[in-house]
């Protein structure tokens, strides 16, 4: 299998991470969207990172999709077999993924759009999201800290860890880490764990 993308993208990273915690063997690609976008295309048309080539030659993308047929191939999840923390691992990850989603609209607003062009309310809007979205994080990883240990670690270890290292890498006056102690440390935790120093951002 093939893993195409870069690890800048937490898409990617948590995709590598998933990937090495279920023991699946891989080659990871950097190939970028931006920088190499033609030879990106050549491999999948869309050119959306994460993309997974499959032995067969299928090509599959999105993180969560890529993640879910690993799952399937290796016989192991990272999703809890108990439903009620089945749905926590599932509400912690899709509020992972949110927070994710709007570091990376700060940051196409920020690099790609004319400053000109840049429309104030709808980046205090996103803003608002992203605050949201780690404030509900922070206050479920007090209550109820998750694992952040390899053999223990759920979707929703991944994806947190992912998610606020990547804010912090991209934007880091976006969301303040003093705001944020039990992220930053389960954060900081995770990304001292052999699986995710083998998959860096930078």
């Amino acid at each position: 299998m093939q893993l195409v993308g870069m690890l800048d993208s937490p898409y990617v990273r948590r995709t590598a991470i998933s990937l090495r915690l279920l023991g699946l063997s891989f080659e990871h690609r950097s190939i970028s969207v931006f920088s190499t976008f033609e030879q990106f295309g050549a491999i999948n048309p869309v050119v959306k990172a994460p993309t997974l080539v499959c032995d067969d030659g299928s090509v599959l993308m999105d993180s969560t999709l890529i993640v879910d047929y690993a799952e399937a191939l290796s016989g192991r999840s990272l999703m809890p077999a108990d439903l009620a923390q089945r749905l926590r691992t599932l509400r912690l990850t899709g509020l992972a993924l949110a927070a994710c989603e709007k570091t990376v609209q700060i940051v196409y607003e920020r690099k790609l759009r004319p400053a000109e062009k840049l429309h104030q309310p709808w980046m205090d809007r996103v803003q608002s999201q992203l605050c949201a979205a780690y404030s509900a994080l922070e206050r479920e990883m007090v209550e109820a800290p998750l694992s952040a240990k390899e053999r223990t670690m759920t979707q929703a270890g991944v994806s947190v860890a992912v998610a606020w290292a990547f804010t912090q890498l991209v934007t880091p006056d976006a969301v303040s880490a003093a705001e944020f102690p039990a992220l930053a440390a389960y954060s900081a935790q995770a990304e001292n764990l052999p699986v995710f120093l083998g998959a860096p951002m930078v």
